[in-house]
């Protein structure tokens, strides 16, 4: 087992996030000078694939991660197990809800790091509108200000559910904000469905498509739009369905760690796919080795020699 790197603070004291309390209590406006002291990621480009570290389920009441039902409850784990990810030089940065992103900068973890900030975490998990995902995290404006990289959007849509208008007019809207702030909108859209009271995602190869084709119209531009999809059947053709830049994500693990890694590097391969947005699955592995999770998806990553020597050049 690949050991972890090393942290700032012992794992095994219960108070070692005591001086984020203090900072919050004391100087709020520490976060917003975190914020604007960090050195920023250089910015993505084609043929450098990203990987990226999602962690705002917890927002969304969504804590469980495969059978375990509260594993991402304890909020000390959650930032040991996410400054471990992140000090792997091949994460280039994090995808959060307020609290947690604000945890990171008075972390000072997110040091040259793309930045991704979580929008809509009103679509509570099993909520009874919960597909009338109202926004209720971060706003255009507020990511401008922190110096982030840009917002994402969870889209589902339900032919059932007429909140899903309600749902696609909040992400046309925030998709136009973010692009007038010339920050990425990085959109994850699902054609979704109600199962036994339970909102399921449709994965099939053509429902995924639908969705892409329905999130890559909304908003005034789609400039600055990216898109956030799972790793199904017939990537290659899904795929073909869109020209923005795209980043696979994890969900909740269901299958062997083995496969889920070479379902993801197939799909890597594939034209247009800019990355990995993951979370559940390599914070949270099944042997508990985050680095080593995190190392192996990371070997995953399509960087070509072009884009180093670009870069080497610059």
């Amino acid at each position: 087992m690949q050991q972890a790197p090393e942290l700032s603070v012992d794992l095994e004291d219960p108070r070692r996030y005591e001086s984020i309390t203090r900072q919050r209590l004391e100087d709020p406006a520490s976060v917003l000078r975190a914020a604007q002291l960090r050195q920023k990621h250089a910015g993505p480009v084609l043929g450098r694939q990203n990987f990226i570290i999602a962690a705002d389920h917890p927002a969304r009441g969504a804590l469980s991660v495969g059978k375990r039902a509260t594993a991402m409850a304890d909020r000390r784990q959650l930032l040991d197990r996410l400054q471990i990810a992140l000090q792997n030089p091949a994460c280039d940065g994090v995808l959060a809800s307020p609290d947690i992103l604000d945890d990171l900068l008075l972390l000072g973890a997110l040091e040259g790091k793309l930045v991704f900030g979580s929008m809509n975490r009103g679509g509570l998990t099993g909520l009874v509108n919960e597909i009338d995902d109202r926004f209720t995290g971060h706003s255009a404006a507020a990511l401008a200000a922190l110096g982030a990289d840009g917002g994402k959007m969870l889209t589902r849509i339900s032919y059932e559910d007429p909140d899903t208008v309600k749902t696609l007019q909040a992400t046309a809207d925030a998709i136009s904000d973010l692009a007038e702030h010339q920050l990425v909108a990085m959109v994850e859209p699902f054609i979704s469905k109600r199962v036994e009271g339970k909102v399921v995602n449709d994965l099939r190869p053509d429902a995924v498509i639908k969705s892409m084709g329905i999130a890559s119209g909304l908003g005034a531009s789609s400039a600055y739009t990216w898109l956030k999809i799972p790793v199904v059947q017939e990537m290659e053709r899904v795929m073909a369905a869109t020209t923005l830049p795209t980043v696979l994500l994890g969900g909740d693990p269901a299958g062997q760690p083995d496969e889920i890694f070479a379902s993801w590097q197939e799909a890597l391969a594939l034209p247009s796919v800019q990355g990995l947005t993951v979370g559940r699955t390599l914070l949270y592995p099944e042997d508990g080795d985050v680095a080593g999770a995190v190392a192996t998806a990371a070997s995953l990553l399509n960087n070509s020699t072009t884009a180093a020597n670009a870069e080497g050049q610059a």
